[in-house]
């Protein structure tokens, strides 16, 4: 009984080092599928974690799972669940609109994670998961993030194309409110900001009835907002149209994650600047700077303040990174600017202001100066990819 015993020991310590191997060697898998199939989270997802003896794995991918499970199936000593997004949990509610003024979207699901970016009011999604009270959500810019459940209105396919031809408007002034009557001294629904999208059900001379994604009722003034149909169908914008956006956002505090009138971080505002003008473009400053036609600004890898002047143009977008101030080549973007002409641009870097290139103005940015790494031209590649007309777009009603 002794030696059965202790045969009986080592059988259960050999196989817990067997586990503890097959562990570690599809920890490894899914870390090189990762890296393969899913090296930005900000635009696939690939998640997986182990209980017991099983390894439970997720993503977005259809790929990456297809490669993880082949890569793991000689790896007997683990069982494996696989699920594809989005999630059948969901039930076909695999869509939805942004419920708030300005919804926070987080890089996980809980109020103390980190801010990644936000969503107005109306925007269309595609909802990959539920965990927690929190959503998984893919915004119509490809970016994916965690928003909390009262933000957003699940709805499925047949609903999204039911609201891509509704009537409806979209809110033009900087701030403002939906009442609860068609007065202004009534009580408030809620408050608006530019760029937000509503249902509209009726109209009078003065208020349009609107219908929030999550069916609560309210009354806009006509002078604040116009019909989306309308809006949508805006020809192609210019320099001009996109810095005039831009600068009624003048003064408006940086906010890591931001992307309304309330606050914007640097990609937060050029984003939302484009996107007042019809133009959807990628939400951070690192993939706008693989978007649109490369302009030359730079002589041995420094600014160059002659080809700054010779060759950009109004709108196109500046990048920079902060690797430069440390002597780093190729570092990552980390910042980015629009700029205005004669060497001037306006960022979001504390607040949103406009300053210089050039050493003499009185507004030089020698930080910024200093680590300009590269420019883009978006105005002519609109149609090229990641630089979408919102009229072309599927979620908002191509």
């Amino acid at each position: 009984m002794k030696k059965l015993g202790i045969f009986t020991l080592l059988l259960t310590v050999a196989t817990a080092l067997k586990a503890q191997v097959d562990t570690t060697a599809i920890y490894e898998i899914a870390n090189a599928v990762t890296k393969e199939f899913a090296p930005d989270k900000r635009s696939v997802y690939f998640g997986f974690h182990f209980k017991g003896d099983t390894v439970f794995v997720e993503s977005s991918s259809e790929k990456a799972l297809e490669v993880f499970n082949a890569k793991t199936k000689t790896h007997t000593g683990m069982v494996k669940v696989s699920k594809s997004l989005p999630s059948q949990l969901l039930n076909g509610m695999e869509y939805g609109l942004a419920n708030l003024s300005v919804c926070n979207n987080r890089a996980a699901p809980q109020n103390a994670a980190e801010m990644m970016t936000q969503m107005t009011l109306g925007t269309p999604v595609e909802v990959l998961k539920k965990q927690g009270g929190y959503y998984l959500v893919r915004t119509p810019d490809g970016y994916l993030s965690y928003t909390d459940g009262a933000a957003v209105s699940l709805i499925n396919r047949e609903t999204l194309e039911k609201w891509k031809k509704a009537k409806r408007i979209i809110y033009l002034a900087d701030y403002g409110h939906a009442y609860s009557k068609a007065e202004e001294t009534s009580m408030r629904v809620s408050d608006l900001v530019k760029g937000n999208i509503l249902e509209v059900s009726a109209e009078d001379k003065k208020f349009y009835k609107v219908i929030f994604p999550d069916r609560r009722i309210g009354f806009v003034k006509k002078t604040d907002a116009t019909l989306f149909a309308d809006w949508r169908k805006q020809v192609n914008p210019n320099a001009e149209s996109v810095l005039a956006t831009a600068k009624t956002l003048m003064g408006v505090p940086y906010l890591w994650g931001g992307t309304s009138i309330k606050g914007v971080d640097c990609s937060g505002f050029t984003k939302t600047s484009y996107f007042l003008n019809g133009i959807v473009i990628p939400r951070d400053a690192s993939q706008q700077a693989l978007i649109g036609e490369n302009i030359d600004v730079l002589e041995n890898d420094s600014t160059s303040l002659e080809k700054c002047l010779k060759n950009l143009k109004a709108g196109d977008l500046l990048f920079f990174s902060a690797a430069k101030l440390r002597g780093i080549a190729n570092g990552k973007v980390t910042h980015t600017a629009i700029y205005m002409g004669a060497g001037t641009f306006i960022q979001s870097a504390g607040m949103v202001r406009i300053n210089s290139l050039d050493p003499k103005a009185s507004n030089f940015d020698e930080r910024e100066f200093k680590t300009l790494v590269s420019a883009r031209r978006i105005l002519n590649q609109i149609g090229q990819p990641e630089i979408t007309r919102v009229d072309q777009h599927d979620w908002y009603g191509k």
